[in-house]
């Protein structure tokens, strides 16, 4: 009975260890999501499953994908970076926007009108196109019923 618990425990506590050893690996909290939204097709679409870095040492580019926190949001939002405005002292604030909509993200920002780098949950490195999705329907399915 020992041997089995011991056994049925080491997948979790696995999956665990990969987890917290691609956070250092990666410097970033959330190293994988999932893509929830269409608002950044056709370069990644819903159900796509990012890989993020967010080593502080890179400076931020326009036409970089980032994945970004605002105020009362729990996920993260992924968006490309738009327009970067660097300060005298080394300050920088950007401007996102989904390759999918209209208008930039300003209205998603909770009355700020740039995110600073503290804002940044991690930028796209790696995409493997709808693995995501099962991850969705788990989600999504009890709200069906």
């Amino acid at each position: 009975l020992y041997w089995q618990v011991l056994t049925h425990a080491m997948t979790p506590l696995s999956v665990l260890m990969i987890w917290k050893g691609l956070m250092v690996i990666t410097d970033c909290k959330s190293p994988i999501v999932v893509v929830l939204s269409g608002s950044m097709e056709p370069a990644i679409h819903r159900g796509d499953l990012l890989f993020l870095t967010n080593f502080q040492d890179d400076p931020l580019r326009a036409g970089e994908i980032v994945a970004f926190k605002v105020e009362d949001r729990d996920i993260p939002i992924v968006h490309r970076v738009i327009k970067i405005h660097e300060k005298k002292n080394g300050n920088i604030k950007f401007l996102t926007k989904g390759d999918n909509n209209v208008a930039d993200d300003r209205g998603l920002y909770k009355g700020q009108k740039w995110l600073e780098r503290k804002d940044v949950v991690g930028r796209v490195r790696g995409c493997l196109p709808y693995v995501g999705l099962v991850a969705i329907i788990v989600i999504e399915y009890p709200k069906l019923k």
